[in-house]
């Protein structure tokens, strides 16, 4: 137990402080931004908003992630990370707390849409912050310790929010969002200003061109948008199945649905410095991250034992803590000497586009040809992700010959 404790501390060893301190604004931000889980509730049960107006609110949630995520990508290559994370976050608190006052459907639309907007363009620039302040040897552990952040933020942010509406309401969550927000871009102001933080020597762009002009890169995106189509079935369209199939309760739901985030705590970064030290190339760490997400739809309609959904979860976990950093350091090796603005936009845009159309399209898929049929369906499509994965190897290889 010793050794497995030390091997699990010294997985965190090497990296930098802003790096940490990056994580520590990371969590808050995402802690904060309580609000979101309990959207829907708020719609339908404070202001009163049928299931398809809800619908149609999510849709803008969405477009309003993709507007976001380019702006951040234009921004970041014009004034640099740390403004463009400061701007966001800034934003979004004001932005965060005027949410509580749109009563008509077209208001709130317009509401998330200019909220997720200012907040989503956030993400492009912390993925290039990442890659300013840590080593090239470090930095898909880098990218790990940031989605170690996010984790621990979405599981501590509903537990807070739940008991903010519990004692002030819903118009307290709107505020405590804000205010935590406003309070991540001041840590953000003081502890990563350009005076104190000392980021990697910068890159030199040799190519002007942007990723959307990178046909490549494209095909990788498109094999993103497929995997986060699937991946995020786990938590839309599987915890119904979970509930109408095996009749389980919103309790049995809730802990099977923590064991995710618990499991990424506990292993994900020793999985990961594991992965690097065998270092057998980023895109077939997210290829066999792909294959055990369609694995885990296959396991779940092979029996009916009530074990097999643990498989299942415990399957697209692993799947989900090899893809996901393996994943973002390709798309940063993908952008070096280029405008990494733009790539790591066009890299939050994919999984942007994911929820817009893969919460709706599970739903449909289920009430039309049931659940085996819509599961076989993401394996399929996880399928198809990873045969454009080794397209894109073939490419690749010809392209550096």
């Amino acid at each position: 137990m010793k050794k497995l404790f030390v091997s699990y501390i010294d997985s965190f060893s090497g990296l930098r402080k802003e790096i940490w301190l990056l994580a520590l604004i990371t969590l808050i931000n995402r802690a904060g931004t309580m609000v979101i889980p309990f959207l829907s509730l708020y719609l339908t049960k404070s202001q009163g908003f049928s299931l398809e107006q809800v619908g149609w609110i999510l849709t803008f949630f969405g477009l309003g992630s993709v507007t976001g995520s380019f702006l951040g990508g234009k921004l970041t290559d014009i004034f640099g990370h740390y403004k463009t994370m400061a701007g966001s976050l800034i934003g979004s608190s004001v932005l965060f707390v005027l949410l509580q006052f749109p009563q008509d459907f077209w208001t709130f639309c317009l509401g998330i849409y200019l909220v997720m907007s200012i907040a989503d363009i956030f993400r492009p620039a912390v993925f290039v912050a990442i890659s300013a302040y840590s080593k090239p040897q470090n930095r898909t552990r880098s990218l790990t310790l940031i989605r170690l952040a996010i984790n621990l933020g979405f599981s501590v942010g509903p537990a807070l929010g739940g008991l903010i509406i519990a004692t002030a309401g819903y118009d307290g969550l709107f505020w405590v969002d804000g205010i935590t927000c406003l309070f991540a871009g001041v840590l953000l102001l003081k502890l990563l200003h350009p005076k104190r933080a000392v980021e990697e020597p910068e890159e030199e762009i040799t190519n002007t061109a942007s990723a959307y002009q990178d046909k490549l890169y494209w095909v990788f995106i498109v094999a993103l948008m497929l995997f986060g189509l699937v991946f995020i079935q786990y938590f839309s369209t599987v915890p119904l199945y979970y509930s109408e199939v095996h009749q389980l309760s919103e309790l049995e739901i809730g802990l099977i649905l923590g064991l995710n985030g618990f499991f990424i705590f506990l292993f994900e970064m020793p999985l990961i410095k594991y992965l690097e030290n065998r270092n057998l190339g980023t895109l077939n760490y997210v290829i066999f991250g792909a294959f055990l997400t369609a694995l885990s739809f296959l396991v779940i309609n092979l029996t009916g034992w009530m074990g097999i959904i643990i498989v299942g979860m415990l399957l697209v976990t692993i799947g989900e803590m090899i893809a996901f950093p393996f994943s973002n350091s390709f798309a940063l090796i993908r952008s070096q000497g280029k405008k990494r603005g733009s790539y790591m936009a066009l890299y939050s845009m994919a999984f942007s586009v994911s929820h817009i159309f893969g919460h709706n399209s599970g739903m449909q898929l289920i009430d039309n040809f049931g659940y085996d049929f819509t599961w076989y369906t993401m394996m399929g499509l996880a399928v198809i992700c990873i045969l454009l994965l080794l397209l894109l190897k073939k490419f690749l290889a010809r392209e550096a010959a």
